[in-house]
């Protein structure tokens, strides 16, 4: 079976696992604002949500604070974090046999696209993808649902109406369904089963391996 003819993919926890790199920059970030956080594995959660809704969230800053601290993270992010990352066994190999195919392939995630172009072409993946769609560099606060509509932007009607969204958490499926757009969650990122499930996945992938079959059973 063919794959789809668009295929779209979040980035952390989807193409690239980034725990290193973002949970040492959000640690930083709460360092600058008198917090300290010793155990990084419990600041898996800040990994696909907002950012800025992360730190309100689960440190219960107010604007001005959750803004701030935004800022804090991007200084160690833009110079070390960003490349604390290393990609999913399996994702090269795919993007190179969806772009082969003849697939339209993009990124579209919340991060900024300036950082999110960089880790692409640091790891090789740029080459096999016809966009990448994220967030801008401002105080703007951008949904899933609006990267992935710029992600689609200049399709043909036929090819966003068969397009499918790859993410790991549940926002990448809420704002496929915003768009229309079918939704398959991957389950080696930071979302869990019940969560992808309950946010109305329309598949679900183990691994690479299970991925690259459920895109070619759903053309």
């Amino acid at each position: 079976m063919p794959y789809p003819p668009a295929v779209l993919f979040d980035l952390d926890g989807t193409l690239t696992d980034p725990a290193e790199g973002i949970t040492k920059s959000v640690q930083f970030a709460l360092q600058r604002q008198g917090i300290l956080v010793s155990d990084r594995r419990t600041l898996h959660p800040f990994i696909g949500p907002p950012l800025f809704e992360s730190f309100q969230k689960y440190f219960s800053m107010d604007d001005a604070q959750a803004a701030q601290a935004v800022k804090d993270y991007r200084v160690y992010f833009s110079e070390k974090g960003i490349f604390e990352n290393e990609v999913y066994p399996g994702i090269p190999a795919l993007l190179k046999a969806l772009h082969q195919s003849g697939a339209f392939t993009a990124i579209a995630t919340l991060k900024p696209t300036v950082f999110a172009r960089r880790i692409a072409a640091h790891f090789g993946l740029l080459p096999y993808l016809n966009r990448v769609a994220g967030s801008e560099l401002s105080d703007r606060h951008t949904t899933k649902g609006e990267i992935i509509r710029g992600a689609l932007d200049g399709l043909p009607e036929p090819v966003r109406e068969r397009a499918v969204m790859v993410g790991d958490r549940e926002n990448d499926i809420h704002g496929a369904k915003e768009n229309g757009l079918r939704a398959v969650g991957v389950l080696f990122g930071y979302g869990t089963e019940k969560e992808l499930a309950a946010a109305g996945a329309d598949g679900l992938a183990k691994d690479t391996a299970a991925l690259s079959a459920l895109l070619r059973s759903m053309p």
